[in-house]
């Protein structure tokens, strides 16, 4: 059959490599036809495009990896699972399953992790936002309780009242470690001296007992020495607490913010060159730990992971629905998928893989999803050879935030699906239909049409 025919374009080129030669319009992507060994085709035909598919294999692999680089370096390590990153259940049940916290941020998650079966005294607490009841209910399973501002003491204050008990609780600090911004937002202050106000009023009221310190620095910190002051400053904070008010420090929990393989909008390098590895992270922590410590001291090390550990298991195989050719030339793709599965390409460029060769000359395009929305973006200035309708992209890593921050919005979520260590492909999230959206929505006997 003979093609439609298609006006030429001219675009001066912009994207890629850029040397006396130019780029080279011929280069091929990595082509993708399976994710551990479960074709990508047979995964979309059964349960759909687009598709979110998690590898239990990667999860266990990298958790033992990071725990492993942790452990050599400082022997009274333990990791808090961040149940913000990704609260699928089946996958907070294998963090679970390999020794790890639950590092809530909500009386959802919290929920969430009883109901998975976590031990309450299992829980790390943490938010900005505990009701009275939340307080309580923590407090009456043996929850560690992260406190972040003057109102928190008092409401936990009048919990420990009522369940005439003293309650031990963890101050949550923020400091200056050289990131910019900084995250001054969450918990009391050290420069300020905030923080030591905070613990003296908990000491006088003689109902709370500081039994840790807890600290978040940033998200995507891509400097290990940033966390080498943050250690600093916390250690000092704690024996400032123990030789002062008589608090001993238990534990250190310094919260997450490690990288990812993503790459971020305007970085050159891929991060496989540009971020320092995750064992050169635990180096200078437990390092730092180590030396800040008085002799014979040897506090439990809480690390709250999220990103760094699920990240780079997680894919989304989305299919290419239509194409045209926008005013300035550009080639526009419409995939099924869009900001409504992958709010974090906002900040991130996704490795795009296709399910089949694909031959001609790249050129400069965009990837748009479903939406009606303009920025519904998915990546905006690409080299891509010509793509036919139904070609798959596997974009990589999506496996943290993504599945969490989804939204109901014009288009029903999908399926989501674990290939387990065995090979298996197992559904661990239905795709939704119109009952989901539906189900909780009330209306009105005048308003129904007949």
């Amino acid at each position: 059959m003979k093609k439609a025919y298609e006006k030429p374009s001219f675009v001066k080129l912009q994207t890629g490599l850029m040397n006396k030669f130019g780029t080279n319009p011929y280069y091929s992507r990595k082509i993708r036809t399976e994710i551990d060994g479960v074709s990508v085709e047979q995964l979309t035909e059964k349960y759909g495009s687009p598709l979110f598919v998690y590898s239990e294999k990667a999860i266990r692999d990298g958790y033992s990896k990071l725990k492993k680089a942790f452990s050599n370096g400082y022997p009274n390590v333990e990791f808090g699972w961040s149940y913000k990153t990704n609260y699928l259940q089946a996958i907070c049940a294998v963090m679970h399953q390999m020794g790890s916290y639950a590092e809530v941020v909500s009386r959802m998650e919290y929920d969430k992790a009883i109901n998975l079966g976590v031990d309450p005294k299992r829980i790390l607490f943490n938010g900005p936002h505990k009701s009275l009841d939340d307080l309580e209910t923590a407090a009456l399973g043996g929850s560690m309780i992260h406190l972040d501002h003057f109102d928190e003491i008092y409401d936990l204050e009048e919990v420990a009242k009522k369940l005439n008990r003293k309650i031990p609780v963890a101050l949550r600090l923020n400091m200056d470690t050289g990131i910019y911004p900084q995250w001054s937002r969450f918990g009391f202050n050290i420069e300020s001296g905030v923080a030591y106000e905070a613990a003296k009023r908990i000491q006088s009221g003689g109902l709370l007992e500081i039994r840790g310190l807890h600290s978040h620095i940033g998200t995507f910190i891509i400097d290990p020495a940033a966390y080498e002051k943050q250690i600093q400053k916390m250690v000092e904070f704690g024996y400032l607490l123990q030789d002062n008010l008589g608090f001993t420090m238990e534990f250190y929990d310094i919260g997450g913010g490690f990288p990812s393989k993503a790459k971020l909008k305007g970085s050159y390098l891929p991060p496989e060159i540009s971020l320092t590895p995750l064992e050169e992270y635990a180096k200078t922590i437990t390092g730092a730990l180590l030396k800040a410590l008085r002799p014979g001291d040897f506090p439990t090390l809480f690390l709250e992971t999220g990103r760094a550990m699920i990240d780079e298991a997680g894919y989304l195989i989305t299919s290419v629905f239509a194409s045209k050719r926008l005013p300035d030339g550009r080639k526009a793709y419409i995939a099924d998928a869009g900001l409504n599965l992958l709010f974090t390409s906002f900040w991130y460029r996704f490795t795009i893989e296709f399910d089949r060769e694909v031959t001609g000359i790249n050129e400069p395009s965009i990837i748009y999803g479903p939406l009606c929305m303009n920025i519904d973006v998915i990546d905006e200035g690409t080299l891509l050879p010509p793509l036919e309708r139904g070609t798959r992209l596997i974009l990589s890593p999506v496996g943290a935030y993504n599945q969490t921050q989804s939204m109901q919005f014009i288009e029903y979520r999908p399926a989501a699906v674990l290939i387990t260590t065995e090979g298996k492909a197992e559904v661990i999230r239905e795709a939704e239909d119109l009952t989901d959206i539906e189900r909780r929505e009330v209306l009105p006997e005048h308003l129904k049409v007949l």
